[in-house]
């Protein structure tokens, strides 16, 4: 295998490196033969370009490659393939904008696999899908760890905006190249030549031209190409509105099934899961996974078979009135299908607090990932809730702040955590826990500087020189789109299956001969899954399970509607 100019992760490093550039045998080459098309190429030829979507997979029987990435500097050298090996990382499946440019640096010839070709050959042949796989999915780490990307971002830690442009990007698994406005010694020079004030950050460059001053994250996801153009004139057999661990199992097995699947998420995969630091009761994972990690798999599976994905754009509405129904997007665009998976999940919710919003991003925040995380080092940080979500936040935070304060507003935390998790939180001297009570006050001028809390129990009001504030209470489901389409609860939950002919009131909410279906909502092929169901149970492996059941269940409404 020929040499590279980055390494690849510190953990097993040498074996991803020959994971990453594996050489297939002559055998396995063959098998490859019947779904591509083998052509000569010159010395000099360019394969494939940086900005060209759906690019082909290819192998390369005979001669040399090297893959590039133009920049303000020059080429830099991103690998080099000898014959044997193949081109490509997770956009081969996704469909995205290819960040590099292959070309030739010795004359030889290529087996070219196009994108449905390849989905097939996946789909088919076991062993060269795990090599594929694996192999794309190494090499686009390597992308997002060395900043390899066609994005700059100029951002200020100062700055709520950039926060969230981080957790987009990142999320979303798109490598980017990130200026610190506050350490950059040419940060002004650098602001002056794009003609950008303080007020306008963050920018983005895209694509190494365009300029976006404090973008929206729909405009980023379309300059980025993030999303392929989808055909409104084309019936799905399902559409999935959002991208959390029960939306993304939906998907897999949707589309692992056959189904002709389209996943529609506001922001980024994952869904609250996506923040977690780590989720370490999650069936096969012993040591824990990231809920990132597990979203960031969970959509490789899901392009892997096919499914369609459209990230950054909100549904404002199901048409309700008609079958097949109609999904309506921000962007007017209205997409039919003939059955629906409501997996749109929750949001935490938002205590009644002057200032809140002011320091949304500048000190209060809503996930602990890792980003969080290095804007405390060192410091006093207050996590507010009692839930999983609030525990894992406590350990994970615990490992590199100077204390973590875990504000719970009942006396108790073991209505609503894991057992592991609190023995954790109680074990650990770097944790306090403040039972009975609720923050009052939020102070700071462009930053959060100081936090007032008091003890409902006692009326003790405390106040603590505290920058960073982690609020997870509660959850408000996402259910406002729906527009009275469907029953839901007291708390705007979606009530599901036979719970629907327990329902009290004048008019009946179903209406069907035969009972719904488990898991479908008031409207027969509309399911709802997750956190947005009415007594759903919050942890991911529940969310799992019924997004995978819910599919099974589609296949029910669809063989209805075939009768």
């Amino acid at each position: 295998m020929s040499q590279v100019s980055f390494s690849l992760p510190k953990t097993s490093a040498l074996d991803q490196q020959t994971q990453a550039f594996v050489k297939l045998t002559p055998e396995q080459v063959e098998r490859a033969r019947a779904y591509g098309n083998a052509r000569p190429v010159k010395v000099g030829e360019v394969i494939f370009d940086v900005g060209d979507a759906h690019v082909s997979m290819f192998i390369l029987l005979s001669g040399m490659m090297e893959i590039v990435q133009p920049t303000c500097k020059g080429e830099r050298v991103i690998a080099g393939h000898d014959p044997m090996e193949f081109t490509g990382e997770t956009n081969m499946i996704s469909g995205r904008r290819s960040l590099v440019q292959a070309r030739m640096t010795e004359a030889g010839e290529v087996l070219e696999i196009k994108p449905d070709s390849l989905r097939t050959l996946i789909a088919k042949d076991a062993e060269l899908s795990e090599i594929f796989m694996r192999a794309f999915i190494l090499r686009r780490m390597v992308l997002v760890k060395q900043g390899f990307g066609d994005v700059v971002l100029l951002g200020s830690r100062h700055c709520g905006g950039t926060l969230r442009m981080r957790e987009f990007l990142s999320r979303n698994g798109h490598p980017y190249t990130y200026v610190d406005l506050d350490t950059d010694s040419q940060a002004q020079q650098v602001l002056d030549h794009f003609h950008v004030t303080v007020r306008e950050v963050p920018v983005l460059i895209c694509r190494g031209s365009i300029v976006m001053k404090n973008p929206k994250l729909h405009e980023v996801a379309d300059c980025l190409g993030l999303n392929n153009p989808v055909d409104e004139s084309q019936v799905r057999d399902v559409v999935v509105v959002g991208a959390g661990p029960s939306g993304l199992a939906a998907a897999v097995y949707a589309a692992s099934e056959g189904l002709n699947v389209l996943v529609i998420e506001t922001t980024s995969p994952g869904g609250q899961a996506g923040s977690s630091s780590k989720i370490e009761n999650y069936l096969g994972f012993p040591v824990g996974i990231s809920g990132a990690e597990l979203a960031a798999r969970a959509i490789n599976q899901a392009q892997k078979f096919g499914a369609e994905m459209m990230i950054a754009h909100d549904v404002v509405r199901l048409h309700c009135d008609h079958r097949p129904y109609q999904i309506e997007l921000d962007n007017g665009q209205k997409l039919t299908t003939r059955t629906v998976v409501i997996a749109s999940g929750a949001r935490y919710n938002k205590p009644d607090l002057d200032n809140l919003t002011r320091f949304e991003g500048m000190g209060v925040y809503y996930g602990a990932t890792n980003m969080e995380a290095a804007l405390c080092e060192g410091e006093e940080v207050i996590v507010v809730g009692g839930g999983n979500s609030a525990g894992q936040a406590v350990v994970f935070l615990s490992s590199t702040a100077r204390h973590v304060h875990m504000l719970v507003r009942s006396s108790r935390l073991s209505d609503t955590m894991s057992r592991y998790l609190i023995d954790r939180i109680e074990s650990n001297p770097k944790v306090t826990v403040h039972y009975n009570s609720e923050i009052i006050a939020l102070e700071g001028g462009a930053h959060l500087e100081q936090v007032q809390w008091t003890n409902k129990a006692t009326a003790k009001t405390q106040s603590l020189p505290i920058r960073h504030v982690f609020m997870m209470i509660g959850a408000m489901p996402c259910t406002s789109w729906l527009e009275n389409c469907l029953a839901l609860d007291s708390k705007g939950f979606i009530i599901t299956g036979h719970d629907l002919q327990t329902l009290n009131g004048d008019t009946p909410w179903w209406r069907e001969s035969r009972a719904p279906y488990l898991l479908e909502t008031s409207l027969p092929g509309v399911f709802a899954v997750g956190d947005v169901r009415s007594g759903n149970v919050k942890r991911v492996a529940s969310a799992v399970g019924e997004g995978s059941i819910s599919v099974h269940l589609v296949h029910r409404v669809l063989a209805e509607g075939a009768a």
